[in-house]
């Protein structure tokens, strides 16, 4: 059941009720990539050559196949962010057969994509591997890795799917569980195939894929549970034709269009930053993988603001109140602000501890530690691109999100060429460029949002971009 309406007046301590178990949850996201990371990275010396022998290598591998990994599966991530919005539209307006049908479309759908990328796994790693090309020690363990971790895809996107539809139910709490749930059947299987059998990055890839496979389960488990869906009782209504009728399953690309454009863009920005740790080296390629586990955690922890302003400013387009648009955006603006200060304090300071408990590879070790300030200045910067991005979502400004993000990959593929001579400081100043300019793309938009606030009548969000009430979860680190 959706719940009710917030108090017209917005409070710190409303924002950090509603931010909490968000905060919980998005922080649990990165876990399975750290997992990953830390199981590989403390498993030998750098001297390994293999996916079976362990060590730098593998972990370079790791990282290289993850970066493709997530290149190919959050294409898809629509399928998590679109159908949590249309399904709170749906459980706003009291359909609940729309809401159930929802469920079965986006699981449908998931489980048919992510069965068709497996079928293409030998096809999309050529691709994969074209813009991240792999070599030495990196090549067979990255290949290993990303081979494994597709027999998890259908899972994966069916996944999406379930979480998107526990979140647009506002059933954030189960969706916490299953998060949890996730990582710690991660934790297990990979720990198992990897320190146990010895099966190094392949261990570790097919240790997520199952995990993946069972996360699903134990999502359906809890989205058929007591007062979820009904899809049965729905199909004998209404006959699988009309759930899955082709201007219904349409919607679901098409209400993401904008979205989908600006996930890709970020995901070839970050790919072009591991592709760049890639040229200077696998300890270099390594070493950015493990700082990049803390930009991740601040992402998703700064994440729980954004999606709160989401919400937030969607309900104020919604009644037209430019006050608590503006109060919103102030108050979960300042909680933005602290958080980032915070993690950059706590990086700076536990930062050292952290690369040391990711890996035990002392030229992984040094390397990071080196490049560890650029890490911990990314939350204070990118804090306000996070929250901007839960705002514009929240007004489905989606054209806006999708320049911003189109003009950051564009300026951060320009520094990264400029600023080669620097070499990884250069990658990683052209990241923060980058951050910067999302940002500020972002806030230059305000004052014409505000403006239209203040249009008479206006009673529901702009009728075109995202084209939904809130998207969860749509921000790249």
């Amino acid at each position: 059941m959706p719940l009710p309406h917030a108090p017209h007046t917005l409070t710190r301590r409303a924002v950090i009720a509603q931010a909490w178990p968000i905060m919980i949850g998005q922080a649990s996201v990165p876990l399975v990539g750290l997992v990953d990371t830390l199981i590989i990275g403390r498993s030998g010396s750098a001297a390994a050559l293999s996916g079976v022998t362990l060590g730098g290598g593998a972990l370079a591998g790791v990282a290289m196949g993850a970066a493709v990994i997530d290149m190919v599966f959050w294409s898809f991530g629509f399928l998590r962010m679109g159908l949590s919005g249309l399904v709170a539209q749906a459980s706003g307006a009291g359909e609940r057969d729309e809401v159930d049908a929802l469920l079965i479309r986006g699981v449908v759908m998931g489980l048919a994509i992510g069965a068709v990328l497996m079928l293409l796994t030998g096809p999309i790693m050529a691709v994969g591997f074209l813009a991240l090309p792999p070599g030495g020690a990196v090549a067979v363990p990255a290949r290993a890795f990303v081979a494994a971790r597709f027999y998890g895809a259908p899972a994966a996107l069916a996944g999406f799917a379930v979480n998107g539809w526990l979140i647009g139910r506002r059933q954030t709490r189960l969706a916490l569980v299953l998060q949890l749930a996730m990582n710690a059947i991660n934790v297990a299987l990979d720990t198992t195939l990897v320190w146990h059998f010895g099966l190094g990055a392949r261990g570790v890839g097919l240790g997520t894929a199952a995990a993946e496979w069972l996360a699903l389960a134990i999502g359906l488990g809890l989205a058929l549970g007591p007062g979820g869906a009904r899809p049965r009782a729905l199909l004998r209504r209404t006959g699988l034709a009309a759930v899955m009728a082709r201007d219904r399953l349409a919607r679901l690309f098409v209400v993401n269009r904008d979205l989908m454009i600006r996930t890709v863009a970020l995901l070839i920005l970050f790919t072009w930053f591991a592709n760049a740790g890639a040229r200077l080296g696998a300890t270099t390629l390594a070493a950015n993988h493990v700082l990049m586990q803390f930009v991740a955690i601040a992402a998703f922890v700064l994440d729980a603001f954004a999606l709160t302003a989401e919400e937030r400013v969607g309900h104020a387009i919604g009644s037209g109140s430019r006050g608590t648009f503006d109060r919103a955006l102030r108050l979960t603006g300042e909680f933005a602000a602290i958080g980032g200060a915070g993690l950059s304090v706590l990086f700076v300071l536990a930062g050292p501890w952290g690369v040391a408990a990711i890996t035990t590879d002392p030229h992984v070790r040094a390397t990071a530690l080196a490049y560890l300030p650029f890490a911990a200045v990314v939350p204070l910067i990118g804090a306000p691109a996070w929250l901007l991005d839960g705002v514009f979502i929240g007004a489905t400004e989606g054209r806006a999100l999708r320049n911003a993000a189109l003009i950051s990959m564009l300026a951060y593929l320009a520094c990264d060429f400029a600023l080669r001579p620097f070499a990884d400081s250069g990658v990683w100043l052209a990241l923060l460029i980058s951050y910067a300019l999302r940002a500020g793309n972002l806030a230059v938009r305000l004052p014409a949002l505000r403006a239209r606030m203040a249009q008479a009548g206006l009673r529901a969000p702009v009728a075109r971009g995202l084209h939904m009430a809130s998207t969860p979860d749509t921000r790249a680190p």
